[in-house]
């Protein structure tokens, strides 16, 4: 008797393995997972949501604002923090804390239309004095300042005491020595200035109009009436010496101060 394979050699020899990939179709072939290197689990495009959550997880937990240099630390080299650290501050933008930029980092903060819900919760804390409060404000926009050039702009002395206190908060700093008679201490604000009172730059105090605006400024202001733009650069300016320096100050003489040569 014929043999009813004889027509078809390769009838009857299918391997089982053979015979399964005869009855897939071409797209579950293509849906067949491919091997992947044991140090990679997922396809970059699939794990952006990962990288948010571990920039979440990092500012929730963190008990001061975080710069961007430390959150990239924690996130593969070459990825554009900024865009992810904004992509996240979006997803919270409307609800009860949200994610903002003070003093050049990133933290969380109650949202501000809902803090009044929170004030009961506030530790009780000592109300600066005026002078102090007057003081700040001239160091900020006038900075670098000397307590001599701060009495002159409030009009009153000013008592070592107030500066102590604002030393203590952090919100000001000694940043190096005139080059006066006397050598005076020059004063400006801190990063904590910055931190505590929600400014992201120091750019961002408030400028003439929105004081006069919040009723902080007479309306009937003298001609030529402006508010210096103020600037807190770690760099000391020309007419600064490192606090260190306690070389007396020597005036030049009218001869040298007019680039003459003394005989």
């Amino acid at each position: 008797m014929k043999d009813m394979n004889a027509d078809n050699p390769n009838e009857g020899n299918e391997t089982p393995e053979s015979s399964a990939v005869d009855q897939q179709s071409p797209h579950e072939e293509a849906a067949l997972p491919l091997p992947l290197p044991e140090n990679v689990t997922r396809l970059p495009s699939a794990d952006r949501g990962e990288k948010l959550r571990v920039l979440e997880a990092l500012l929730f937990a963190a008990g001061e604002p975080l710069a961007e240099e430390h959150l990239a630390e924690h996130i593969p080299e070459g990825e554009d923090i900024r865009a992810l650290v904004e992509e996240l501050q979006a997803s919270y933008a409307g609800r009860g804390i949200n994610l903002v930029r003070t003093a050049g980092k990133w933290t969380f903060r109650t949202a501000d239309d809902l803090s009044f819900l929170l004030q009961r919760f506030a530790i009780e804390q000592r109300r600066l004095s005026r002078a102090a409060l007057e003081t700040l404000s001239i160091i900020a926009y006038h900075q670098p300042v000397t307590r001599a050039e701060i009495e002159e702009v409030r009009g009153v002395a000013t008592s070592k005491g107030t500066l102590d206190v604002l030393l203590e908060t952090g919100w000001i700093r000694m940043r190096g020595r005139r080059r006066a008679p006397g050598r005076p201490v020059t004063y400006g604000t801190t990063q904590g200035f910055l931190e505590h009172f929600g400014f992201d730059t120091i750019g961002d105090l408030p400028g003439l109009d929105e004081l006069k605006g919040a009723g902080l400024l007479d309306g009937n202001l003298p001609p030529g009436f402006s508010i210096p733009h103020p600037d807190d650069a770690e760099d000391l300016t020309e007419s600064e010496d490192p606090l260190g320096d306690e070389t007396p100050f020597e005036e030049p003489s009218g001869e040298e101060a007019e680039g003459g040569v003394r005989s």
